[in-house]
């Protein structure tokens, strides 16, 4: 290997640690992203302007290669919009209001209803579509705002987020940077989330619990606070409501069911979820707007795109560097690396295998750490990337677990940006139950803490 391509893999490691470094520092990563980038570009090719061509196509590759993950998310917050203001979000989740009977149960089922609308709707948009009903019978039943803010946060943007068995957008960004396939990351990922999900959510009921026995909350912890629940006219008769608030569920189950039954996972899962979104977007917005639909149909597409670009807008950049340590390189760069090479993170995992011990404690806690100190930008989505590309080059050193890895990197990158720690990341949930962003980020810190420690170990015994 010449002295070229030996810089190329010192480059891109040195700016692993940049990236890292300025996680920690809390600024933007996306500058040195493109740097790095550059840098490796003209170090492989010597040649100035194919250097700066690569920026551009970099960015290209990585749109291309996210571009089904930021469909269906702006597709899916486009439908979630339509059913709020069709009403049809109330009817669908107001059957398992009847089942909140006390503070125990209100926290449990708030939290299974959040996880499995997640699922589907993803977190941000779930927190809207069920805080407006489900908060008010919980207060009732006498289980706290903070305490309704922590199981939909913990159960959405936690253990539905961190796992996106339905969408696949955070396992297929894992598995694209760790060049594995998504299936398998989604298989690996599975006794994990169960691991972390049981450990943190049963923690935090018991901490909410004990809190509520001691008196620690007051009578005002148990009103809605004015202006963060408003009645709202719904486009839809109560009839139509009901007849969707059917629909819809059954429409998504029988997407479940042919994914099973046709084994369709990755892209063709995510497309068939896409077009049944799609579906139900166009017929509820025709229905709901009449003779408007037409024109509101491009408002609420609108919509949708612009909060999927704005949560994919920093990660492109980024992406675009990780993906250069694998296939994307030869895609982007062109044939620079020798016949010989694995790619440049499995060239650093051999290397790194020769100069130090390399076990799969030691790889679980790293990836732990480092899924965790991604997470740092309040993103979750911006560093996984990075946990994907670790994971490959440490499982390069052990020679397996490549898959359990990029999974555990994943769960914790969003468990700590996704939304269940950062406070400017849990603004959704805050907002709609009235609480202090500062203060549930304190009351979920235990429990997401003590998920990590135990959710690391379990890794340690499956890689």
């Amino acid at each position: 290997m010449g002295f070229e391509l030996i810089a190329v893999h010192w480059i891109y490691l040195i700016f692993i640690a940049l990236v890292i470094g300025f996680l920690i520092m809390r600024r933007d990563t996306s500058l040195v992203c493109i740097i790095g980038i550059f840098l490796i570009a003209l170090t492989a090719t010597a040649s100035l302007s194919s250097s700066v061509s690569v920026l551009f196509n970099s960015f290209i590759y990585a749109i291309t290669e996210l571009l089904p993950t930021i469909l269906i998310i702006s597709i899916i917050v486009a439908m979630s919009k339509v059913l709020a203001d069709t009403g049809v979000n109330d009817s669908m989740i107001k059957p398992f209001t009847k089942l909140i009977r006390t503070p125990t149960l209100a926290y449990w089922v708030i939290g299974i209803v959040m996880m499995v609308i997640s699922w589907f709707f993803w977190p941000s948009p779930a927190v809207a579509l069920i805080g407006a009903v489900m908060l008010p019978v919980a207060l009732r039943v006498g289980l706290p705002a903070l305490g309704v803010a922590v199981a939909m946060n913990l159960f959405g943007h936690g253990i539905a987020l961190s796992s996106d068995f339905v969408i696949q957008g955070a396992p297929k960004l894992t598995a694209d940077a760790a060049g594995l396939p998504v299936s398998d990351v989604i298989s690996a990922s599975i006794p994990l989330v169960i691991v972390m999900g049981v450990v943190t959510t049963v923690t935090a009921f018991y901490l909410l619990k004990r809190d509520m026995k001691n008196n620690v909350f007051t009578e005002n912890d148990y009103v809605i606070k004015d202006g963060h629940i408003a009645p709202k006219e719904h486009l839809l008769s109560k009839k139509l409501k009901t007849v969707f608030a059917i629909l819809i569920p059954i429409f998504f189950a029988i997407d479940v069911y042919l994914m099973f039954k046709l084994n369709l996972q990755g892209g063709d899962a995510t497309a068939l979820v896409g077009g049944t979104a799609l579906i139900i977007l166009l017929g509820l917005t025709m229905i709901g707007h009449k003779n408007k639909g037409l024109e509101e149909t491009t408002k609420y597409l609108i919509e949708g795109f612009t909060f999927g670009f704005k949560v994919f807008g920093p990660v492109i950049p980024i992406a675009a560097f990780f993906y250069l340590g694998d296939s994307g390189f030869t895609k982007i760069i062109g044939e620079f690396l020798p016949k010989s090479s694995a790619g440049i993170v499995n060239d650093l995992g051999f290397a790194l295998a020769n100069i130090v011990p390399v076990n799969a404690p030691v790889a679980a806690v790293t990836l732990t750490s480092v899924g965790a100190i991604t997470g740092l930008d309040g993103s979750g989505f911006s560093g996984i990337s990075l946990a994907g590309s670790v994971a490959t080059l440490f499982a390069s050193a052990i020679g397996h677990g490549a898959a359990t890895l990029t999974a555990l990197g994943q769960i914790a990158a969003i468990w700590v940006g996704g939304g269940t720690l950062i406070p400017w990341a849990l603004i959704p949930a805050a907002a709609i139950c009235g609480v202090d962003p500062f203060e549930l980020a304190r009351r979920n810190l235990v429990p997401v803490v003590f998920g990590f420690i135990v959710t690391t170990i379990v890794a340690m015994f499956l890689i």
